[in-house]
């Protein structure tokens, strides 16, 4: 039977580390080992090496105001350092297993929102400016102060919705589910397959990765996500030797031409922190970096709080250990990302791919950050790894961090559906933003009309306010004659 730890469980004692590097990361007063980290270090990276490709399609695919497009291999680059710069200082500083890269959702954002008002320069001196003023919010304690703020079944919630989220990406990713090309001719968005059936050697590789990796979980075998996402890039490999096949998508699993290649660095530090406020109007100006930073806040916060939950590594009020340094390195990564020009860098939720492989403490972070900066050289290598493969990895997780909805209250409804919410918004809107926002201002409506409103904190008051605009920021745009 496998000594692989349960998400919640959490050792008794606190056992002496074997080694300064033991004691450092506190790997086994967190119930864990060297073998756990190291394969959660692989596991998350491979989950989420995707965004090696991803990223600079879509960033590269766009032109700003003067028409300029930015170099697909030097967003590669830019992408793989940020990423692996971030991730390690993520562990060494806070010691939690969480990865960061390049933000999707956010580079969409600067991508198709904000560069076309304005040169590459300056759009990435706005993701410069929004990590900066993160930065100052947390140094206040007013980011910080909001997370120890929220209830703790609303956090549950996230978690939960977080789980469903992942999930969901993990069934679009692999093409298991695909939005329906003409979905304006039925009301239904979205379908099995690409035609309304699994079609396609490269659905059969997840489904059978799904297969395998459930069946592994249930067994308690050590490694389980890491050896379905390996075992079937192999097989991938195999059928796409055979067959030739094109439609695996972003990543093709066939041996590369070369193997090693050269990092090309040139827009590092290209960036322009002011010159959005010569390009456009100010007002303008404020209501992007206020979307930038209410999107990163809150995905960030859902993102940390789920993590730490699933690695059963918060404690009794639900707080989240180190939390001061987790949320300024985050916001130094945003920071970091602009100034790379590879967009806003953030906490990722993959992480959890590496938490259910029993990584439990920063050091996995130094394998995951290892691993991107081996990208840096052997890029070609180690992004052979089809999103077909590592899918599965997706739906496990989400399964795993599901199992938190027992800890909610459904009988309680000004608990519960602020939850549900929470839950339902995130996957049916593909973001962590909208889910936390929904629940909140649920939580906030619910407890006034019930007369409890002197239970709500202050800064929960605060925050659904900020939702409130966030939600409402077009017809806002329209009367401020921005739009």
């Amino acid at each position: 039977m496998s000594d692989s730890p349960k998400a919640t469980d959490r050792p008794s004692a606190a056992p002496p580390g074997v080694n300064s590097v033991d004691r450092f990361f506190k790997i086994s007063a967190r119930g864990s080992t060297f073998g756990r980290e190291i394969r959660g270090g692989f596991a998350t990276f491979f989950t989420m090496a995707y965004i090696l490709v991803l990223n600079p399609i879509i960033l590269g695919s766009a032109k700003d105001k003067f028409g300029h497009q930015l170099d697909a291999v030097q967003l590669t680059t830019a992408t793989a350092l940020v990423a692996a710069v971030m991730t390690i200082i993520m562990g060494v500083g806070g010691n939690l297993p969480l990865a960061l890269a390049a933000g999707l959702g956010l580079n969409a954002v600067v991508a198709f929102q904000i560069a076309p008002l304005m040169s590459w320069d300056d759009a990435m001196g706005l993701v410069v400016l929004e990590g900066l003023l993160i930065c100052v919010l947390v140094a206040t304690g007013l980011r910080e102060a909001v997370m120890h703020a929220i209830p703790q079944p609303l956090k549950q919630a996230i978690s939960v919705g977080i789980g469903l989220f992942i999930a969901f990406i993990g069934f679009v990713d692999a093409g298991f589910v695909t939005r329906i090309p003409d979905a304006a001719n039925t009301t239904v968005p979205v379908q099995l397959g690409g035609t309304g059936a699994l079609t396609g050697w490269p659905i059969l590789v997840f489904c059978l990765g799904v297969l395998l990796t459930i069946a592994l979980l249930a067994r308690k075998v050590k490694g389980a996500i890491l050896i379905s996402i390996v075992t079937m890039t192999v097989v991938a490999m195999i059928i796409n030797s055979v067959a030739d096949i094109k439609a695996w998508g972003l990543t093709t699993p066939a041996w590369p031409d070369k193997v090693v290649d050269t990092p090309d660095f040139g827009l590092v530090g290209d960036f322009s922190l002011f010159g959005a406020f010569g390009e456009t109007t100010a007002i303008t100006v404020v209501l992007l970096v206020f979307t930038l930073v209410l999107s990163d806040f809150f995905d960030t916060m859902g993102t940390v709080v789920g993590i730490s939950a699933e690695a059963g590594l918060l404690d009794e009020q639900g707080k989240v250990p180190g939390l001061g340094r987790v949320l300024l390195i985050d916001g130094a990564a945003a920071a970091a990302g602009g100034a790379a020009s590879a967009s806003s860098a953030t906490s990722y939720i993959e992480s959890a791919a590496g938490v259910g492989e029993g990584a439990r403490t920063g050091f996995s972070n130094l394998v995951t950050g290892g691993l991107f900066a081996l990208a840096l050289f052997l890029a070609p290598l180690l992004t052979i790894v089809p999103l077909q493969a590592a899918a599965p990895a997706l739906v496990a997780v989400g399964f795993l961090m599901m199992t938190q909805v027992k800890h909610i209250d459904w009988d309680k409804y000004e608990i519960a559906i602020p939850a549900f919410l929470t839950i339902a918004v995130m996957p049916f809107t593909y973001s962590i933003t909208n889910g936390i926002g929904a629940g909140f201002l649920a939580y906030v409506v619910i407890k006034t009309v019930l007369g409890k409103a002197k239970e709500i904190h202050w800064l929960l008051w605060g925050t659904s306010a900020l939702f409130l605009v966030y939600f409402a920021i077009d017809p806002i745009e329209q009367v401020l004659g921005v739009k």
